[in-house]
């Protein structure tokens, strides 16, 4: 493709994986036009459209790396906005299966900061692009085709309570979420639907703010993942403005969790491990509480489709909505920009395929981990093969094992922030440390991570 930009690509949702697309989008096209049905705040507040924006996000280490790479100077800027920068091992106190992770150095680098504060950084910095016009309080409603429908020319919008427009393009990106019509508009020119993979883990967060006080925790984040024998949790991550964002998970159907402010106290303190508790215990709590249902997990199988039309991709949730649990949708969204990146350079034509037959390997690791962690619940529907079992115990092994072993711990790590393939837990010297490791009884498990709450972090987290 020319190294001059040219032609107009158009992307549907400003969100963060529409805003990503735009920032690649924006060196290939002269003119790159972001809508998005919302009114877009200045301030990092929460929005009507992003509902999952009022709780705790994660960014991985791959969506970390991804980030430094689309802006310059993304690690030094967030800082200034109040992130805090961490390393994922050390900085972050993981139970997983009533098992704590060793913490120990690791080289994983993530960020503690709100999702709105992420998402209003990446869109100034989008917005100011060359050539980038964001348009919000726009809803997109359709899509322009040749009259045959094999290639898509453009998007139709509608401005709140306005007319209906037409916006040429050369090429349309799909960023509507998890609500997207993607499907809907394929079908109205000619297309079957991308086969489908649903799971519903029957999830449910309540999230509360509460005052933090810098230096007084070791932990920028503390993350009990509920399991089988347990099926709540909580996550603490310390964000902008001096707080605790504190979301409390239940997993399974019919399941409540309390919103009113002690009952909230009160439920971190009859989890497994108190340390969420003790930091809550004499906060100050900061606003009303948030719930959220989350909706079923889809996986859209385009690489697999017969025909696409030219002129259209789509990314982030109107691909693969994932469990919002795992905090895998804005780092995949940053990867797949980069794919999109990568795809581009050998121009328009052809994209569809390429684009997402790469983005289905990138999506594969982030997939297996959330739907083999949903299965390991007997409410979760889906197939249980033998190799999803045998992979489950031995992730249960790999937990035990990282409770002594930081080496162990790392190597997961690795994997679940997307910096490493899942075969890599099963290099031999993994292996060799996991079955030594995992040997020791549960019950001195517990009480050998217990003893390592004292001294698991080498420096309190400001």
């Amino acid at each position: 493709m020319s190294h001059r930009r040219q032609g107009r690509a158009v992307v549907l949702g400003a969100s963060v994986a529409g805003l990503l697309a735009a920032r690649v989008l924006a060196d290939v096209f002269e003119s790159v036009i972001v809508v998005d049905r919302d009114e877009l705040p200045v301030a990092a507040v929460p929005r009507r459209c992003v509902p999952q924006g009022e709780h705790g996000h994660g960014l991985l280490a791959r969506g970390y790396e991804a980030l430094e790479e689309l802006f310059a100077d993304f690690a030094a800027d967030t800082v200034a906005l109040g992130g805090i920068p961490v390393d994922i091992q050390r900085d972050t106190l993981w139970i997983s299966d009533g098992n704590q992770l060793r913490g120990a150095e690791s080289g994983l680098r993530g960020l503690c900061l709100s999702r709105p504060a992420i998402e209003g950084y990446i869109r100034e910095r989008v917005a100011a692009l060359p050539g980038v016009e964001i348009r919000a309080g726009h809803e997109a409603v359709g899509l322009l085709s040749t009259p045959d429908g094999t290639r898509v020319t453009g998007a139709r919008i509608q401005p709140l309570g306005g007319a209906v427009e037409e916006l040429a393009a050369d090429l349309v990106v799909d960023a509507t979420g998890r609500g997207n019509r993607g499907p809907t508009w394929l079908a109205e020119l000619g297309y079957e639907p991308a086969a489908e993979e649903r799971v519903d883990a029957h999830m449910v967060y309540v999230t509360r703010e509460f005052r933090r006080t810098p230096g007084a925790s070791p932990y920028a984040a503390l993350v009990q993942a509920p399991w089988p024998g347990q099926p709540f949790g909580v996550v603490a991550i310390a964000v902008e403005g001096d707080r605790w964002q504190v979301t409390l998970l239940g997993c399974g159907p019919g399941i409540t969790l309390p919103a009113e402010l002690d009952e909230f106290v009160a439920f971190t303190g009859r989890l497994p491990d108190p340390r969420v508790h003790e930091i809550l215990a004499n906060a100050e709590p900061i606003g009303e509480p948030h719930r959220m249902r989350l909706p079923v997990s889809v996986r859209r199988r385009y690489e697999d489709a017969r025909r696409l039309p030219e002129g259209l991709v789509s990314t982030g949730d109107a691909v693969c909505a994932f469990n919002p649990a795992y905090g895998q949708g804005m780092t995949v969204a940053a990867a797949e920009a980069l794919t999109l990146r990568d795809c581009l350079a050998k121009g328009v034509a052809g994209l569809p395929q390429r684009f997402y037959r790469k983005a289905a390997k990138l999506i594969d690791t982030p997939w297996e981990i959330a739907v083999g962690g949903d299965l390991r619940f007997e409410h979760v529907l889906g197939p249980r093969t033998r190799k999803t079992a045998f992979i489950n115990a031995y992730i249960g092994k790999v937990h035990r094992a990282a409770v002594g072993d930081a080496v162990v711990g790392r190597a997961f790590l690795r994997v679940a922030n997307l910096m490493a393939a899942p075969p890599s837990l099963f290099a031999p010297g993994i292996v060799a440390r996991v079955l030594r490791g995992s040997r020791r009884p549960a019950a001195e498990v517990s009480r050998v991570a217990g003893r390592q709450a004292v001294g698991a972090a080498t420096r309190p987290v400001r």
